[in-house]
């Protein structure tokens, strides 16, 4: 098996994040979370770009997907093609839930992309939720990646009575890409990748210094790990197995038409659940199943500042608040498309010349209580690294009434 070693990228996080088995099957206790140290908090903002066109998409996500795969094949391991079959026994629910999956599943694979990582990982939440909202309990994991409470403390995500972040789609899957980049820019085996996933991060590198990295062969590395951690590797190969040849396994992979692939939209102002699904044209279960992370039937622009939506109703989202549709939400501005699944980054907006004319004046914004530094970055369109240099700040903590400049006078 080739493994090929990815360019640095900065991660500000030593964490030990334990997944889960797939549902049904029982879930292991959460892991010990070490806090981090201090350091520069990881930029996760994107250019803005349009709305991806309807006869973009299609098919096109498995071929993407099957491409960046940089793991063994379905015959590499006999517990692969076992596990690939279990998934498929019934070819019309499997078909079902990939279906129900595909959207979430194509926006994962955008963002391993983005961060250089193996496609396999894009269906690791099919193994940990089958992309699932799930909601935690008190000290239970939660979310379509199973993040344990400690462990989004340690990765910088809000949880709190309001809003969990670990719900959040576009946060969540890029906090855990980034980490799982740095996980193999240490390790240097997708493999052991996963394990540390699932097992924790400094039990592999301790193993791995008392043994060495494994060879190739086996595919499933023959190391001192519980039964649990060597399976979720098998699981996580045969569900790719089944990506890379449906046909062996009797089914078909659903296509994707570009109005349901999802966008992230910027909103400026907090409104009602039932008023921003009734902007998208969407019912309310729809918004919630995937905004799950808004706990309290608001959408707190200050806690998340987009929606994620299906890019067939994000111009209607935009269109509807322009037009003033809630008069509570007469004044909101237009909003901008983060991340559409295979659209082309456009040129820089209005929204975009909007926040350097901003900047040229030295303008400040006082942090409301649920902000972050990721969310003002965002709402001004700069860097997280650059509001960090501007205001000499050491790590991403700010505190409400805090005074942050959004650049010094150009």
């Amino acid at each position: 098996m080739s493994i090929r070693r990815l360019r640095p990228l900065p991660m500000a996080l030593s964490v030990l994040l334990a997944a889960c088995a797939t549902a049904p099957t029982p879930k292991s206790p959460g892991p010990t979370v070490q806090a981090p140290k201090p350091q520069p908090v990881r930029d996760i903002t994107h250019p803005l770009v349009s709305v991806a066109k309807p006869n973009e998409g299609g098919n096109n996500v498995w071929d993407q997907l099957r491409g960046s795969f940089q793991m063994a094949d379905c015959d590499a391991d006999p517990g692969i093609t076992s596990w690939a079959r279990r998934y498929t026994q019934n070819p019309e629910r499997f078909e079902s839930q990939l279906a129900a999956a595909a959207p979430r599943l194509a926006y994962v694979q955008q963002i391993a992309s983005r961060h250089h990582v193996a496609g396999e990982f894009a269906l690791l939440p099919w193994v940990e939720s089958q992309y699932r909202p799930v909601l935690g309990g008190k000290n239970a994991p939660a979310g379509m990646w199973q993040i344990m409470p400690t462990t989004a403390t340690a990765l910088g995500i809000r949880v709190d009575k309001n809003f969990d972040g670990r719900l959040d789609v576009p946060a969540a899957t890029d906090a855990i890409m980034a980490l799982l980049s740095r996980y193999h820019d240490d390790l240097g085996d997708w493999r052991l990748v996963d394990y540390a996933f699932n097992a924790g991060e400094f039990g592999v590198k301790r193993m791995v210094s008392q043994h060495g990295t494994p060879p190739d062969e086996p595919v499933v590395p023959k190391m001192p790990v519980k039964a649990v951690t060597r399976e979720h590797l098998v699981k996580l190969l045969a569900i790719a197995c089944v990506i890379r040849e449906p046909e062996r396994f009797n089914v078909s992979l659903p296509s994707l038409p570009s109005d349901q692939r999802l966008v992230a939209v910027s909103i400026d102002s907090s409104m009602p659940i039932a008023h921003a699904a009734n902007h998208a044209g969407m019912s309310s279960d729809e918004l919630k199943d995937l905004n799950a992370a808004f706990r309290n039937g608001m959408v707190d622009s200050h806690a998340s500042p987009y929606l994620l939506l299906p890019s067939g109703h994000a111009q209607q989202f935009r269109n509807s608040l322009l037009a003033g549709g809630d008069d509570a939400n007469a004044n909101v501005p237009g909003t901008a498309v983060i991340p559409p699944l295979g659209a082309t980054l456009a040129g820089a907006t209005d929204d975009i010349s909007t926040s350097k004319q901003h900047a040229a004046t030295g303008q400040t914004h006082t942090v409301k209580s649920g902000e972050s530094l990721w969310s003002i970055a965002r709402r001004y369109s700069v860097d997280v690294k650059q509001l960090q240099q501007w205001n000499h700040l050491q790590n991403s903590g700010v505190k409400p009434g805090q005074v942050l400049k959004i650049s010094t006078p150009g």
